[in-house]
């Protein structure tokens, strides 16, 4: 009875099969199977999906191209063919024994590195003792020409180079604060620099003409800044790390100090990490000292013409100047209309306090320098400029988070809370508020007890086990 049953089933499986694979060769044979009913859903057409359009944002206030700051160098060729340096600022001859490299950091804005640097040219520094380091990201393009005025990162190779005297490094690529801090450590360390000085591009330096010490000579900011260089380099100073002239707008830095508590944190970019740096310097018994060398300010702005730093009445290159008549006998000393301590040096300096007092006044911020400029569409790595301020408006805010998550806390006086450079990422943040203290207690009480009834379970657990 059992195996006619099977053999049924067998038989009707095999009969459904056969008349399912007839029925298709006949419908596809003959046609029918166009006229078999479908359901709607499937032969309805599919709605078309439109791609959403793209909503772009406000485009900015279109704002006044930028002109060059300094015509009366448009058409020099070298150093000789601009004004001379003020007499009583001049670079001593022969050079100081000791290397003074300084290096002033480029990023944006040409107007306002040219001021700098033509400041301290004027304040004394010898050219060829300065360093622009041209991170602007664009590669060669700058020392290439490649590059107009109203580029933000644009600076003008042959200017500063042929005409002023001074060296271009560029960056590989587009580095932050603290990574540029490490390329001048690094730099140092390639050229065996025990000692170098490193100013901000937004901080043009003046001598004080009405500096007296006692019965010393007058000393341009260059001279008094080595000075103080001397001072640090003697065998008994102790364990400095950086001098610091008007806060740290510029800084004397010692190359070995840096190098010992590992550089400054790349991790943290921007702001923040100038905190990092000299808490660990300090946690490490370095010193940072204060010094004084001469006026620098700190600006937003530039003037229209940097002849005014030359202290010249008269503006004209030497180039467009007709050679002088032979003086009398005796002859008379050659001095300038424009001498030391003059009107005209008190209109540079009330001149540099109005733009330091608009820049900390400005309700835009500090650094609307940063981004002053729209231009560079259609030229070599061109980026928008204020797409580029807001990128590094991001990443300001992660290094602060980074700062945060490292010590545990956002305030700078790392010490002050009783911190050493080993608390660094071990720390819980908000370590130091009431409600994180006592969560963290809680968390731990619960914990404690957790692992002992697990403990204990583990040992009851043993106990049958020998019993059994």
């Amino acid at each position: 009875m059992l195996l006619s049953q099977g053999r049924l089933r067998q038989s009707i499986l095999i009969f459904v099969v056969a008349f399912v694979l007839a029925s298709g060769i006949f419908l596809f044979k003959t046609g029918l199977y166009e006229k078999l009913p479908v359901p709607k859903q499937i032969i309805s057409e599919p709605s078309p999906t439109a791609k959403p359009t793209p909503l772009y944002k406000p485009k900015p206030e279109s704002r006044p191209g930028f002109t060059d700051n300094f015509p009366g160098a448009a058409n020099a060729k070298s150093p000789a063919d601009l004004p001379e340096i003020p007499p009583w600022n001049k670079p001593p001859e022969p050079h100081v024994e000791e290397k003074t490299p300084l290096y002033i950091g480029f990023t944006r804005n040409w107007r306002l590195l040219q001021q700098v640097v033509v400041s301290y040219i004027t304040a004394g520094w010898p050219p060829e003792d300065i360093y622009v380091v041209d991170n602007s990201g664009v590669m060669h393009s700058n020392k290439n020409g490649l590059l107009g005025l109203q580029n933000p990162f644009y600076l003008d190779y042959k200017r500063l180079t042929d005409v002023l005297g001074i060296k271009v490094l560029t960056t590989p690529t587009l580095l932050t604060f603290a990574q540029l801090q490490n390329f001048f450590t690094f730099a140092s360390l390639e050229n065996g620099w025990e000692h170098y000085f490193w100013a901000h591009m937004d901080s043009p330096a003046v001598s004080d003409e009405e500096y007296e010490e006692g019965d010393q000579p007058y000393k341009s900011l260059y001279l008094r800044a080595v000075t103080v260089m001397r001072e640090t380099m003697r065998p008994d100073y102790g364990p400095l790390a950086a001098r610091w002239f008007a806060y740290d707008r510029l800084t004397l830095v010692r190359t070995k100090a840096y190098v010992d508590v590992g550089g400054w944190d790349p991790q943290i970019p921007f702001y923040m990490t100038d905190c990092d740096m000299h808490e660990r310097l300090w946690m490490r018994n370095f010193t940072i000292e204060g010094a004084t060398a001469g006026l620098v300010y700190d600006v937003a702005s530039a003037v229209d013409d940097l002849g005014i730093f030359y202290r010249r009445k008269s503006q004209t290159s030497k180039r467009d100047v007709a050679p002088p008549p032979p003086p009398p006998e005796p002859a008379a000393p050659r001095i300038k209309a424009d001498g030391r301590n003059s009107p005209e040096y008190h209109e540079l300096l009330k001149k540099l306090d109005e733009m330091q007092r608009a820049k900390h006044e400005d309700k835009g911020g500090r650094n609307t320098w940063q981004s002053a400029q729209q231009g560079g569409q259609g030229e070599p790595f061109y980026r928008d400029s204020i797409g580029f301020e807001q990128g590094i408006s991001m990443t300001m805010d992660f290094g602060r988070k980074v700062f945060e998550e490292k010590w545990g806390r956002g305030p700078c006086n790392l010490r002050e809370a009783g911190l050493g450079e080993d608390d660094a990422w071990r720390l819980i943040p908000g370590w130091e508020t009431e409600k994180v203290q006592r969560k963290v207690k809680e968390d731990r009480e619960r914990e404690r007890k957790e692992r002992l009834a697990q403990e204990r379970a583990e040992n009851e657990k043993k106990k049958k086990e020998g019993n059994g």
